[in-house]
């Protein structure tokens, strides 16, 4: 028998039935960065980009694909999200910026696909917003920081 979710006995991927789960509080937060040129950051930072406020694109671009992961993401359910957040802050060091996602709901599965899409989407669109002056820019790290609720427990990513 397989340990995976989504999959059946004889390997056929499925939808999970979460019907017969409790509803609970479910949150999830998740963290990504995108490093890139010093001249990069200080152009976004200086509002002096040609295409406006890049921080508060990414930041909706994130928020609206937590809303619509399970569009993106094979076997997901449609939730009702009570909240999501998606903070965008640069590093101390010039040439990164952090992007981090909140998502929230009660219900009967898990959010952390939720929390995931919007820092990806997030630091997609922010590539997306400077590869005119940066093509190098690099996506690293879209991690799972910590969830809370259901079934399977809380979970925190221990610190490197």
């Amino acid at each position: 028998m397989s340990q995976l979710t989504h999959v059946q006995g004889n390997g056929e991927a499925h939808m999970v039935d979460v019907g017969g789960k409790a509803v609970t509080v479910r949150e999830a937060k998740a963290q990504g960065w995108v490093r890139m040129a010093p001249a990069t950051l200080a152009l976004i930072l200086s509002g002096g980009h040609h295409k406006g406020d890049v921080f508060a694109t990414a930041r909706i671009a994130g928020i609206m694909a937590a809303k619509k992961t399970w569009d993106l993401i094979p076997l997901c359910h449609p939730l009702a999200l009570t909240k999501v957040e998606v903070q965008l802050v640069p590093e101390a060091d010039g040439q990164r910026v952090r992007i981090e996602a909140l998502c929230r709901l009660s219900g009967q599965t898990g959010v952390e696909m939720e929390a995931l899409t919007a820092v990806s989407v997030a630091a997609l669109t922010l590539y997306d917003m400077c590869k005119a002056v940066d093509k190098a820019m690099v996506i690293e790290q879209v991690q799972l920081v910590e969830k809370r609720g259901g079934q399977s427990g809380d979970y925190v990513r221990a610190q490197a």
